[in-house]
């Protein structure tokens, strides 16, 4: 027991201690890629509460979406944008206001939203949004503070065992309903106006959501936009945001691969 104590706790402490521009973590990189494939792939198997539509069936939806994605990443302002494969994928959920992204970039957009949102700027950026929460790594640090400091020891007191693997994959179920902090919410929305200022996306174009459901009777908000900090301040903030950064020449609707939003629209009716 005693040299259990001694091999264990300087490793904690040392990984405790290791920091990035985004907090403490005691997962890698490699980690988020992992988690994010085992929930691609239990989404993958239920096709009941997730009807993920196919890709050779469906060639131009996911070429204007993944032109959109393209344009978001390849704006300078992802930083994780090499390290993550940023895998996209549309539910066929028409009755659905959603859209998620898992740890390692696996991002999921419900037909129901695309339908529901009126241009590309305001897909663009819940998109934006949903991209710069896997970029800071949110899921990770909500899973981490789930969990705590076992995970950690019971990966070092086997060094064979998939304890990281085991407990992720319980993790799987909740990952999308993981609630995130005011403060994630609040640098996943910041972030969402730096990735698209440079493209030809409106920068604030995620507070559109928000414009959009308060005017119709201020309707809750699903889980990808909580209500923490309330949909006002998240206009204002957002909108503030992209007017500090002084973007220009962006355009509400601009054409993807030739294509208009409401003619994407269309291949979902």
């Amino acid at each position: 027991m005693k040299k259990f104590m001694i091999l264990i706790f300087p490793v904690v402490l040392f990984l405790a201690g290791c920091k990035n521009s985004d907090g403490v973590f005691l997962y890698s990189l490699e980690d988020d890629k992992t988690l994010g494939a085992e929930t691609a792939a239990q989404i993958a198997a239920d096709p009941a509460t997730y009807p993920v539509l196919d890709r050779n069936s469906n060639q131009a939806a996911y070429a204007y979406l993944e032109e959109m994605k393209t344009m978001i990443l390849n704006g300078g302002e992802v930083k994780h944008k090499d390290d993550f494969d940023w895998n996209l994928y549309i539910i066929d959920d028409p009755s659905t206001l959603n859209a998620f992204c898992t740890p390692g970039g696996y991002i999921y957009v419900y037909t129901g939203l695309i339908n529901y949102l009126e241009d590309a700027s305001s897909l663009a950026g819940v998109m934006g949004h949903e991209i710069g929460h896997a970029d800071h790594r949110h899921s990770m640090s909500q899973i981490q503070k789930q969990m705590g400091i076992s995970l950690l020891i019971s990966a070092f007191v086997d060094e064979n065992s998939s304890a990281l693997v085991q407990l992720g994959t319980q993790m799987v179920a909740n990952l999308t309903t993981l609630a995130f902090s005011r403060s994630d919410e609040t640098e996943a929305d910041k972030s969402s106006v730096e990735y698209l200022c440079p493209t030809d996306f409106e920068a604030d174009g995620a507070a559109n959501f928000f414009i959009k459901i308060e005017a119709e009777g201020g309707t809750q908000p699903p889980q990808f936009l909580s209500t923490h900090p309330n949909p006002d301040n998240r206009v204002q903030n957002i909108q503030e945001e992209a007017s500090g950064l002084s973007c220009g020449n962006e355009a509400a609707d601009p054409m993807i691969n030739g294509v208009s939003y409401q003619t994407f629209q269309g291949y979902f009716n």
